[in-house]
This record gives C-alpha cells, structure tokens and sequence, in this order.
C-alpha cells in the first residue's frame, strides 16, 4: 500500500495513525481544517516530503481536488461527535456531507476506503458483548438529541456498504470503542478520561453523568491504531464492519479513582454528580454498558488490545501532566 489520504489528520487519532503510516514508510495526505485537531499534532512531520498537509473542510467537495495522483487508500476519520458542543444539525451534517465526499473520491480513484464508526452505533442494545454481525441497533428516542451521532454514523455506515454495492471499490467500517491516549482532546469531546485527568491534576471537582454506574471499555490508542492501519492494508479487511476495542470493562466511578490513584497527585478524590436532566430542556440518555464482541477484529486483523488500562492511564496521565503544564 503506498499513498494513504487521512482526513481528520490533525485530530486524536488521524495524528497518531499518521505517525504509524510514517514509520511504515507510506506517504501520507492530510486533511483537516483544524476545528478539532491541532497542528501541534503533526508538526513533526510537517517538514516531511512524504506529508502534505492541506488546511481544508471535508464537507467541502474542492477540498478533495487536485489530490488524484497515485492515492491507494483514503482513511475517512474527520467527523462531529455526540453534539454536546454544538448542535444535532453540526452532527448529522457534518458526518453526512463528510462522508459523502470522501465515498465520492474513493468512487473517482476506484481506491479504497476505510470509514471510522462508532461504538455508539449499538445504542442501547442490552445484550453484551456487541457483536457486528447479530448485534441489533436499539437506537433512543428520536427527542433525545444525543443519538444524532449515532444515526448519523449508522447513515455513513450504509451509505459506504451502498457506494460500494454500486461502484465495485471496496470499503471498511471500524466501530470505535473509547480510544484515548496521548494528544486526545481536553474536553469531553475526548471521552471522560480527559475530563477526569485535568481535573485531578489541578485538584478540581470531577464531574460524573448520573451515579458513575455506567461501564465501557476504553482502548489505548495504539491498539486502535494497529487496528485501523491492519485495516488498510488487509484485503480481509474489504466490505467488513469490524469492532476494534478492549473488552475490559470499568465504571466510570471506578474509572475516577482509578486515575486518582495512578496520577499520585495529594489529596482525596472530589467528585460531583451531574443529573443528565442538566444537559438538554429534555432527558439525556445515556449507555449503560458498552462493550464489545473483538474475535472479527482478532481474525480478520490479528489485532487486540494490548495496553491494560492501568498502563494506558499512566501514560496519558503524564503526557497531559506535560501538555498542561
């Protein structure tokens, strides 16, 4: 595989899959238009002749001209989440249009494309673990803005398995499941792992969602990464809708102490619960238990989670104790 198109580049994982593809020595494009991601990110490549940076928005079809030479694969990771910094419209908009150019490229260069989904997309489907090929989608109440991500994914997810029913190139769907790890974002756009960390590092209030009862499973970026890059380069890989995540589970109280614990900063732990009737006029609902079925991802890829979460933590820890200092 050689010239790799990633959009969303300068984001959590579109940087860290670009040190990966950089080290395997592909050449790299990248698209981002910095809303989310940072040029901190990637400026260690920037001097690259084997990365082009290109400041620009997926949503945007000229943003993908000119970019037709010698392109291999094109790895779809530019996205708006769970729409708690904007609106429902940003998420079903953004993702839609997003996704929609980036098939329409893949469609033009008759090259690969692999699309980044999302956990979310299982909704609240009680029976664990989610499994790809029997897990159903039991999505909320349609007044409950928070599952616009999620049918926005499952949008995506269709849209992709269509574009290549009827054009012939082959596509890959990668359900995420709580990556983090070094240059996550900040905020809860980051997942609550962020959260808690910069709030134990300063000695703050934690803020928990509910009781804290809720569990998932939360995977070091380096095992998505291997994931998403085996993806890429596997043809078993082709038409698939594969989980890539840990099926260790933890509460997110749990998970508060856990980080207190592993930061070894002074003190005792300060956590305040948030109602979810706090968010939105109209009830947040939540996932309860998130965690997934990874033997497709095992086989297909030869990939699993490697990291303990213990271990993860502690690098993140120090890598946002450095980046906040």
């Amino acid at each position: 595989m050689g010239k790799i198109l990633v959009t969303g580049v300068a984001g959590f994982l579109g940087s860290n899959l670009l040190n990966k593809l950089m080290s395997e020595g592909h050449s790299v494009i990248g698209i981002d238009n910095l809303s989310m991601g940072y040029k901190r990110n990637i400026e260690a490549h920037l001097g690259n002749d084997q990365f082009q940076f290109i400041e620009a928005d997926v949503t945007e079809p000229a943003s993908f001209s000119g970019l037709d030479d010698g392109i291999e694969c094109i790895v779809h990771l530019a996205a708006f989440k769970i729409p708690r910094y904007g609106t429902a419209l940003d998420t079903l908009q953004i993702n839609y249009r997003g996704t929609e150019n980036a098939l329409e490229f893949a469609r033009k260069l008759n090259c690969k494309c692999v699309l980044a989904s999302t956990s979310d997309v299982y909704g609240r489907n009680p029976k664990l673990p989610f499994s790809e090929a029997d897990s159903d989608s039991v999505i909320g109440s349609s007044l409950a803005p928070r599952w616009a991500y999620a049918v926005s994914k499952l949008f995506d997810e269709h849209l992709a398995l269509a574009y290549q029913d009827a054009y012939g190139f082959p596509v890959t769907l990668l359900r995420f499941f709580g990556s983090y790890g070094p240059h996550q974002h900040l905020t809860w756009w980051g997942g609550p792992q962020s959260v808690f960390i910069n709030a134990v590092l300063n000695d703050e209030v934690i803020p928990i969602h509910g009781d804290g009862s809720q569990t998932r499973s939360f995977t070091f970026v380096s095992d998505t990464v291997a994931g998403i890059y085996q993806s890429i380069v596997r043809d078993e890989a082709n038409g698939e809708v594969i989980n890539i995540g840990s099926t260790s589970e933890i509460s997110i109280l749990d998970l508060a102490k856990k980080i207190k614990e592993l930061s070894g900063t002074p003190g005792e732990l300060k956590i305040e619960f948030v109602p979810y009737e706090s968010f939105t006029g109209k009830k947040y609902q939540d996932v309860m238990r998130r965690i997934p079925d990874t033997r497709l991802c095992k086989k297909l890829l030869g990939v699993e989670a490697k990291v303990s979460l213990d271990d993860g933590l502690k690098r993140t820890i120090e890598w946002q104790r450095q980046v906040t200092a």
